[in-house]
């Protein structure tokens, strides 16, 4: 020890260069205290078999090596306080005691000023690291020695050349502990591939309304990082934003829109844009309605922003109320119960008391709680009213029924009853997507993500009648392609919502729904037998039979729904025409878009269009814009595209 003492004591006088005063003695304040910490932290957890860091000869030699420091002439003190440091972790390093708690929270240098002369003093600080990379550092809790306290001191779990070399042996200023695994689950499909026409003329699919996708995209953007490719629904995004589709006329309660116009990203293609627009009726003539708020408070909602933006989300509801509706309120965790039992909305101090009280903690017996809301809603309905359940969770539903498939079966035997479902996600981490997906859609309700007050006021207020009062019940869309017209089409999302041909007509097939003032915007692309863009090759052996059908007719689109409470089906038709080339900007827009959905997907289709195109094009759709919905669209595909360097 005594050579390897006296090469180090040379190696410290060798040359350094001239430091500050201020600069000096902090690094050697620092360097003295963290050396005394990682030593006196040996004593209390050696093994007894090993000598007491305390004897007077290991006493001796720590104050030998204080006294050493402290006569070293000003020019050597700063590069010494590296060499101690880096010596104190060494030594350390030999111990088997390494690993074991508690350690002491190191002392941090204050950054200096950016003067020469700072900079100068901390030049021996910012020593090149080692050719070598060293390994990550990664940070834990120390492990208690008796109960567990949130202010455990920080191990880091590295060698000491790593130590070293994140700055001469020093603890990072910003260590924090390894965030929990993000274990988000989403509910997605293969995108739709291009049909033939000859094969495959027919296209059916579920209509949706959610807009889920769009903001768990957003939340993750403006958080630095791309969403994962599973969470785009590529028409929950399209259908996140209004458009100006006509009203409806006479008594059907919705109208569809169709228009074509050339694909952005590929001129050998049109897109066509089908619009489906809901009635909103008048305040008065709403039916009397039973909201029963599902409210998740296990451990898992114990986040800013989960429990506490979940109960300032239902607050928003409230002033849109009438008085004679009511209001109930179940909450499950470990159980479920009844915390409001069925109370008038202009109660609104009663109300908010009870959300007040809601506190995290336990499990998620999600399936008991929503048994307690379809049994407490259906008995709240009336003839002639609408039952609600607002389920407002995480997703993540830890006991009772957790299978989505289960859980759908279920919502469907209890949707039977009249009493409708929507489902609002909160939180990221462990947001399962594919639960929240099969209860909406089982449950004849909508799928929203709320991450912050203002999604909140959009889906709570801003459409609280499309969200809570139905118009049209399992809606269902279906184009027949023209082959004398169309020779491909690709149907742009709703992946999840597809459908087989004879569902259609079949009544007992559940399909989507729409409320008041809804919109349902789909895009097809569509080739032309003709186009040089035309994917599929033509069959050898031709069709069995010739196409027919009127002159500019590119399809025909068929639209079945129910009105609330039925049990046959209505029908609706109208036909795709050529001539109904009408580029909004509401449908490039969309079309703007369906592209961005696509680039964060792998853009398959899309050949060479990419993020300045698909920035372009929405930035010269904006149109009217009085929320600022689009612009924010267009500053997060700016962000997309940096992020996707």
């Amino acid at each position: 020890m005594t050579d390897d003492f006296d090469k180090l004591k040379s190696a410290l006088r060798a040359a350094p260069p001239p430091p500050g005063d201020a600069a000096r003695m902090a690094a050697l304040d620092a360097a003295l205290q963290n050396f005394d910490l990682l030593q006196d932290s040996r004593q209390e957890t050696a093994a007894p078999a090993r000598p007491n860091p305390a004897s007077p000869e290991r006493k001796g030699f720590l104050t030998g090596v204080k006294d050493m420091l402290k006569s070293l002439s000003p020019a050597g003190l700063l590069a010494a306080t590296t060499s101690v440091a880096a010596l104190a972790v060494a030594v350390i390093a030999l111990s088997p005691a390494l690993h074991q708690p508690p350690e002491p929270a190191l002392v941090r240098l204050a950054p200096q000023p950016a003067t020469p002369e700072a900079a100068e003093d901390m030049a021996p600080l910012a020593a090149p690291a080692p050719q070598a990379a060293p390994p990550a550092l990664t940070a834990r809790k120390a492990a208690p020695t008796s109960m567990p306290s949130a202010d455990a001191p920080m191990v880091l779990e590295a060698a000491p050349e790593a130590m070293i070399a994140a700055g001469g042996g020093m603890a990072p200023t910003d260590m924090v502990a390894a965030p929990e695994p993000d274990t988000s689950a989403f509910a997605n499909a293969d995108a739709n591939p291009v049909k033939s026409v000859e094969t495959d003329p027919v296209s059916t699919f579920s209509v949706d309304v959610d807009t889920a996708s769009y903001a768990v995209i957003r939340r993750d953007l403006e958080a630095g990082t791309l969403p994962p490719p599973e969470a785009v629904r590529i028409e929950e995004m399209v259908n996140y934003f209004p458009y100006a589709y006509p009203a409806p006329e006479g008594d059907a309660p919705f109208r569809a829109d169709v228009s074509v116009m050339p694909t952005p990203w590929n001129a050998g293609t049109h897109l066509v844009r089908i619009g489906l627009q809901g009635r909103l009726p008048a305040l008065a003539d709403r039916p009397p309605l039973n909201l029963v708020f599902l409210v998740d408070t296990s451990g898992s909602m114990d986040e800013p922003d989960k429990l506490p933006l979940l109960k300032q989300a239902l607050r928003l509801v409230l002033p849109q109320l009438r008085p004679e509706d009511e209001v109930a309120i179940v909450a499950y965790a470990g159980s479920a119960g009844v915390v409001l039992p069925p109370t008038p909305a202009r109660e609104t101090a009663a109300i908010s008391a009870v959300l007040d009280d809601l506190a995290p903690g336990g499990g998620t017996a999600g399936a008991e709680g929503l048994a307690e809301a379809y049994r407490l809603a259906d008995q709240m309905r009336g003839e002639g009213e609408i039952s609600r359940v607002l389920l407002a969770t995480d997703g993540d539903f830890n006991l009772g029924i957790s299978d989505p498939k289960e859980l759908e079966t279920f919502i469907a035997r209890e949707r039977a009853g009249g009493s409708y479902l929507s489902v609002l996600g909160f939180g990221r981490g462990n947001l399962d997507d594919a639960t929240m997906q099969a209860l909406a859609q089982s449950g004849n309700g909508m799928a929203a993500y709320i991450d912050t007050a203002q999604e909140a006021r959009k889906v709570l207020v801003d459409q609280l009648s499309g969200a809570l009062f139905p118009i049209a019940d399992d809606v269902k869309m279906q184009v027949e392609w023209n082959p004398a017209q169309v020779a491909e089409y690709r149907l742009i999302g709703y992946e999840t919502r597809a459908l087989r041909r004879e569902d259609f007509s079949n009544d007992k097939v559940d399909a989507g729904e729409i409320g008041a003032g809804h919109q349902v915007t789909a895009l097809y692309e569509i080739t032309a037998p003709d186009s040089p863009a035309r994917l599929n090759e033509p069959l050898r052996y031709g069709t069995a039979t010739e196409a027919t059908g009127p002159a500019g007719e590119l399809g025909f689109l068929r639209l079945r729904y129910k009105a609330p409470g039925a049990a046959e089906s209505q029908l609706i038709e109208t036909p795709i025409l050529s001539s109904d080339v009408t580029p909004d900007a509401d449908a490039r827009f969309a079309a703007a878009i369906a592209g961005f959905g696509q680039l964060l997907t792998g853009a398959t289709y899309l050949g060479d269009w990419g993020w300045d195109d698909a920035i372009r094009l929405a930035d010269r759709a904006r149109g009217d814009d009085p929320f600022g919905y689009r612009v924010e669209a267009v500053n997060l595909m700016r962000l997309a595209k940096s992020l996707n360097r």
